[in-house]
């Protein structure tokens, strides 16, 4: 009885897009494995991306790859491409829900686009002093991660 295995393999998953920058920042602590968790939680991954500018350290980009993270590094603004790549595959189908990890309220119209197209959409935030309110508002959904220094995960 492997049809249901069957048909999750075939059926369209979450595309997971970090924006390294913004993300992985010593003040939020965030761990690569936790956002690829809170993307799993979502749905099957059919694709799991960071973004990473060219000051990113090889040690970083070898970190990210052993945690099955394809990266993408550019010489030019990391948020423009992760805003084409995202939109580009939101629009040829490729997913049926797109999570973006980023505190970037940039990605607002990325989001937007996904859900005009019927995608379902997640915003994950790398804390609660690291969310962005619009792009939390924007998202089907959200999940802020635990990882803040500053934060007090106890407190209500």
């Amino acid at each position: 009885m492997d049809a249901d295995s069957d048909e999750d393999a075939a059926a369209p998953g979450v595309a997971l897009f970090v924006d390294g920058p913004n993300v992985l920042r010593e003040e939020f602590d965030v761990d690569l494995d936790e956002v690829r968790e809170a993307a799993e939680a979502e749905g099957h991954l059919v694709a799991t991306r960071l973004y990473l500018d060219e000051h990113a350290t090889p040690g970083l980009i070898q970190a990210a790859e052993a945690r099955g993270y394809e990266v993408v590094v550019t010489s030019g603004d990391v948020d423009v491409k992760l805003a084409v790549d995202a939109t580009q595959f939101a629009a040829e189908e490729d997913m049926d829900t797109l999570a973006i990890a980023s505190r970037d309220t940039d990605f607002k119209p990325v989001v937007e686009t996904a859900n005009s197209f019927g995608i379902r959409t997640v915003a994950i935030a790398p804390g609660e002093f690291g969310r962005s309110d619009a792009l939390r508002n924007a998202a089907t959904d959200s999940v802020t991660l635990e990882g803040d220094l500053d934060g007090d995960a106890n407190a209500d």
